[in-house]
């Protein structure tokens, strides 16, 4: 064996030989975790002025570090920090920093800590953050979602089910259809934040510390509700990355349906809606093309981050307590989830407003798929004919409209009559566009006094989130 020792690791005294290089650079990993360089630092203040309050800093010594600290944040920012792949994280490039800034009261700053508790406290700090502005992100394309929906509570246009015509309905009311599937997104990554706003600094590697410390400080310092209850638990589990990509997955499947029903309505076959030219981009080779390139990219992004939900699902399944190296694996996928979320919300955000609608192809589209048929169906229940009854009328006379080329409010009384003898002159306030909407009066329906009913209430939480 060598009797060469690895001196440039804070942890190489155990070692008798160097690291292989190949083996420092692949299990190094502060190419990705510098990011979270300010939680670290803030994560390490905290700790610091706990150990002062514990009697294990003096003064000078929580002054020195706090003074070098700053000096590392400030070289940080102003890009002049040296990062060392031998220091392998960005727990150790900070702290050999600090050590050469400061001398040997830097070592001190590790009592009672391990990198361990060091790294879930960081990534808890750096995720809390990360869903703190996605969540203002979101709320910014709910508040544009709302406000078109506003806009738009007389423009009828088709509903669909299974993409054929089923019934009229308005289109604030299927914008608002959206709303509200962004609106337990939100619910999600509040309740996500909510359940990892916890500290796990003091766990240290995974059975505590013997120093006299106190977690609730730190906790408290930090922004923590509470410290972690157990120390194994504090440091091995990774569930609150996990859940977070899983509310990412669900709302970037939310942002994907809207993406495709975009697609399909800026095409020539729907032509219901217009995207700023801002927000697409031409063909190579077609002159003529414009293509809906943020919807076709948002709708794709949606497998790269339900591939690293299961990522981080397969990375968890079969570890051990406490930590194992395995979970260096865990920033990559998460990181990548938040800048993911982060670009398709800020897309979608700055996109959704200035979507312009085309209300007549809208409501042309609605006449000709015989979208009223339900709402003469229920005239017929009301006439006292059995639902089932109704529904065969109403069948032939839609099969009579196919061959004729007529929609059932262009067809004359007589003709509707020689479907059924129960229908009146008052049929045709049921037929219409207006009046089936209308119809629907009732919370949560397509009527428009309904949906810009739902909409106000939709801004005015939106303002109280905001004022919250």
């Amino acid at each position: 064996m060598s009797d060469e020792r690895d001196t440039s690791k804070l942890w190489g005294g155990r070692f008798g030989e160097a690291t292989d290089a190949f083996v420092q650079r692949f299990t190094a990993s502060v190419g990705f975790d510098r990011r979270m360089a300010a939680q670290d630092i803030a994560g390490s203040l905290a700790h610091a002025r706990m150990l002062r309050s514990a009697g294990v800093l003096d003064d000078a010594e929580l002054q020195s570090i706090e003074d070098g600290l700053g000096k590392i944040a400030a070289e940080i920012e102003d890009g002049s920090f040296r990062w060392s792949v031998e220091l392998e994280d960005v727990h150790m490039n900070i702290e050999a920093r600090l050590t050469e800034l400061i001398g040997v009261t830097g070592k001190k700053l590790h009592t009672g800590r391990s990198r361990n508790d060091q790294v879930a406290t960081d990534i808890r700090l750096y995720l809390r953050a990360a869903i703190d502005d996605l969540a203002v992100e979101l709320t910014r394309l709910q508040r544009g979602l709302v406000e078109l929906a506003l806009d738009n509570c007389d423009t009828i246009m088709p509903g669909f089910t299974h993409l054929q015509t089923a019934q009229p309905v308005v289109f604030g009311h299927h914008l608002l259809a959206w709303n509200e599937m962004l609106e337990r997104d939100h619910g999600r990554l509040l309740d996500c934040r909510a359940r990892m706003n916890q500290s796990p600094l003091g766990a240290a590697a995974l059975a505590g510390t013997t120093y006299p410390i106190d977690r609730a400080m730190t906790a408290a310092e930090l922004g923590f509700e509470r410290p972690t209850a157990n120390s194994l638990d504090s440091v091995s589990d990774r569930d609150f990355a996990i859940e977070f990509c899983a509310a990412g997955a669900l709302l970037l499947t939310h942002l994907s349906r809207m993406s495709e029903e975009l697609v399909l309505w800026t095409s020539a076959q729907f032509d219901f809606v217009t995207l700023p030219d801002r927000f697409c981009t031409g063909s190579s080779i077609m002159p003529q093309k414009k293509n809906p390139d943020v919807p076709e990219l948002v709708r794709g992004k949606v497998g790269r981050v339900n591939g690293h939900l299961v990522s981080l699902l397969t990375l968890m399944k079969s570890q051990p307590l406490a930590y194992n190296k395995d979970n260096q694996e865990d920033k990559e996928p998460l990181f990548d989830t938040v800048d993911t979320l982060s670009d398709c919300l800020r897309a979608f955000a700055d996109m959704v407003p200035a979507i312009e609608p085309n209300a007549a192809a809208m409501r042309e589209a609605a006449r000709r798929g015989f979208s009223t048929a339900t709402d003469l169906a229920d005239y017929l229940v009301r006439a006292g004919l059995p639902f089932r009854d109704a529904h065969d009328v109403v069948g032939r006379a839609v099969a009579h409209g196919v061959d004729s080329g007529q929609d059932l409010a262009e067809m004359d009384l007589a003709t509707l009559q020689g479907f059924c003898a129960e229908i009146g002159e008052d049929v045709y306030d049921v037929l219409t566009l207006e009046g089936s909407v209308a119809a629907r009066d009732h919370l949560g329906g397509t009527a428009p006094a309904q949906v810009r009913a739902a909409a106000q209430r939709a801004l005015a939480a939106l303002d109280a989130r905001g004022a919250g």
